[in-house]
């Protein structure tokens, strides 16, 4: 049996007892080697020059230097080193300025184990990951500059068309609850499927709708009309 590849971490984040609980969740996990911590994000560049890790999970509020300003260091310095933002913010100018800064993950610190080990093993392999609550707040933006500067009469609203000629029925259900900001678990519990199942759906839906990440198939189905956000 092959063994599943160990995926090195730094946490750098200045509250102590949320780096140990951080800290305690990974090391549950055999993929997982937490290399090294740091408080500031003076420290970051100057611990992945030293441990050379495959991702940096960075608190987005530090004395000294925030995680946006560390994270762009990271990105123009040691660019095959990923970083997911830690945060408590889930507006939505937070995200996308993390994001244009280089960040591939942006966690609300309400996340459940889950969605931190999924999050640290979606963005190693060179994906992106984005708290669901997040990705719906996103969402919900787009929608709003999408209707300001629309040209046409939105007062008939908009005809969302059932990508059925590319989806399964139920792959469509998948993306919708994906659209409403759900996680994998709230969407299983939602189809009374199994994670498992749940993941196996997202696959195929980011395999048929050619694209990276659920954040991505979101927004391309919101464009297309295939999915509603209220």
């Amino acid at each position: 049996m092959n063994e599943e590849k160990r995926i090195s971490v730094v946490l750098i984040d200045d509250h102590k007892l949320f780096r140990e609980g951080v800290k305690r969740i990974l090391e549950f996990e055999p993929t997982f080697d937490v290399v090294a911590e740091g408080e500031d994000g003076t420290e970051a560049s100057k611990l992945v020059k030293e441990n050379n890790p495959d991702v940096v999970l960075m608190d987005i509020n530090m004395p000294n230097m925030n995680g946006v300003q560390a994270t762009a260091d990271l990105v123009r310095y040691f660019p095959n080193t990923k970083v997911i933002i830690l945060s408590i913010h889930d507006d939505e100018s937070y995200v996308t300025h993390a994001l244009k800064t280089g960040a591939q993950g942006y966690l609300l610190k309400e996340m459940d184990s889950d969605s931190l080990i999924e999050a640290i093993k979606v963005v190693s392999e060179g994906g992106s990951y984005l708290h669901p609550k997040v990705t719906h707040n996103l969402v919900l933006e787009y929608r709003r500059l999408a209707k300001e500067s629309a040209i046409t009469n939105i007062d008939h609203g908009i005809e969302y068309r059932k990508p059925l000629h590319l989806l399964t029925k139920r792959e469509c259900q998948v993306l919708q609850l994906l659209a409403d900001g759900k996680s994998n678990r709230a969407v299983a519990e939602t189809l009374y499927i199994s994670e498992k199942t749940v993941k196996n759906h997202v696959s195929n839906i980011l395999q048929k709708m050619n694209v990276n990440d659920r954040t991505q198939a979101v927004v391309s189905a919101i464009k297309k009309g295939w999915v509603e956000v209220i």
